[in-house]
Order: C-alpha cells, then structure tokens, then sequence
C-alpha cells in the first residue's frame, strides 16, 4: 500500500461509514483504533497488513481522530493476541470473505501454470492475477511475500512441464539456445522463460 496520502484521498478511503463504526462500539484504546485500521485496510487491500508500519502514516492519524483514539495507541496494538484474531475473523465476515487454505494456495499455483504462465511473462502482473482472483473468490490472498513465492513456483512448474511435453525430435523443433539459468533437467538448455512461452504461445509442439 502507497504510504503518501492526500487529504481529499484520506477522505474518500479511510473515512469509516455509520456501519462500521456501529462495529467499533465494545472496542477501547489500542483494540477500538487496531479494528478500524485493519477494517479500512482489508476495505482496500482485501488482506491484513503485516505489521504496523504497512498501514500509512497518515491513515493512522485520520482514522484515531474519528475513533477517538490517541494514534499512538496504535503502537500498543497487540498482533499475536487473540483480540486481533477475533478482529480478523469478523472483518472476513463483514466483508464476505474467508481465510485462504493451503488447498487454495495450491490450486491458485496449478492455474497460474496452466492458464497465465504461457501467455504471460511478467511476474508482478502475474501476481496481481493472483490477488484479483482471490478477491473475485472471496478468499483473503496470502501475503505479498508468499504470492511471490507462489509464482515463482508456478513459473518453475510451468517451464518444467513445457520441456516435458515437448518434442525434441519434431523438425520444427526450434534451434538450440543456451540458457543462462540451470536446465530444468529434460535436455532443454534453450528453455528460458521468454523462449519457452513464445515456442509455446505460437502452437509449434
């Protein structure tokens, strides 16, 4: 999440609706402002921050001041308790969203390598597919880091499977190339990311 705010976009984004503040009314100090942070957060982001210092600045600032809360409250905010396991638990429902699984990680992986990786070479474009098809889902994403990780897997499965399938012998077969990258092992050594999907994308198997 960007870290500068204007003040007519802090308005628009982090100003918290009846509805939501409605939600904050057993909540005190450090609990009443953690809850409307991550409630605002999640509105935007569809997933938790990290850590304190992911949440802008002058977002904390805004919404202490419409909770009432002194935003320095916000460094007591407690991220391993129960308190903000149940806030998590109710900001999902609110929203209609549900944890992401293991089983989902794994399923988003297996479309990424199926459907996008052969037509898609950027990774950061793949990894916004990744959020925009948990939110369509609603299914909270996995954190930044681990969808990184997820692509990065899926792009390995992806090239790993295309050197597989494959036919070396074909007399369209496309000359050598050597790649700068470790071989996946299946005698391509041509087989980097960018060959690999236009030798795929053009139908030439």
């Amino acid at each position: 999440m960007r870290q500068e705010w204007e003040p007519e976009d802090l308005i628009e984004v982090w100003t918290l609706l009846e509805d939501e503040v409605v939600r904050l009314r057993n909540k005190t100090g450090a609990n009443r402002l953690g809850f409307a942070l991550l409630l605002k957060f999640f509105e935007v982001e569809a997933r938790f921050p990290e850590s304190a210092g992911e949440v802008p600045a002058p977002a904390v600032v805004y919404v202490a001041q419409q909770v009432r809360v002194p935003a320095e409250q916000w460094a007591s905010y407690d991220w391993q308790g129960r308190a903000i396991t149940r806030h998590r638990t109710e900001i999902r429902t609110a929203f209609g969203f549900r944890a992401g699984t293991e089983e989902d990680q794994e399923r988003l992986a297996e479309w990424l390598a199926a459907e996008l990786c052969p037509v898609e070479l950027s990774r950061e474009r793949l990894m916004a597919a990744v959020v925009a098809r948990c939110r369509n889902d609603h299914v909270e994403p996995p954190a930044p880091g681990k969808v990184q990780r997820l692509v990065g897997r899926a792009v390995t499965d992806f090239e790993a499977q295309f050197c597989r399938s494959s036919r070396p012998n074909s007399p369209r077969w496309p000359p050598a190339r050597t790649c700068r990258r470790t071989c996946c092992g299946a005698g391509c050594c041509w087989s980097c990311s960018d060959w690999a999907r236009t030798w795929a994308s053009s139908g030439s198997r």
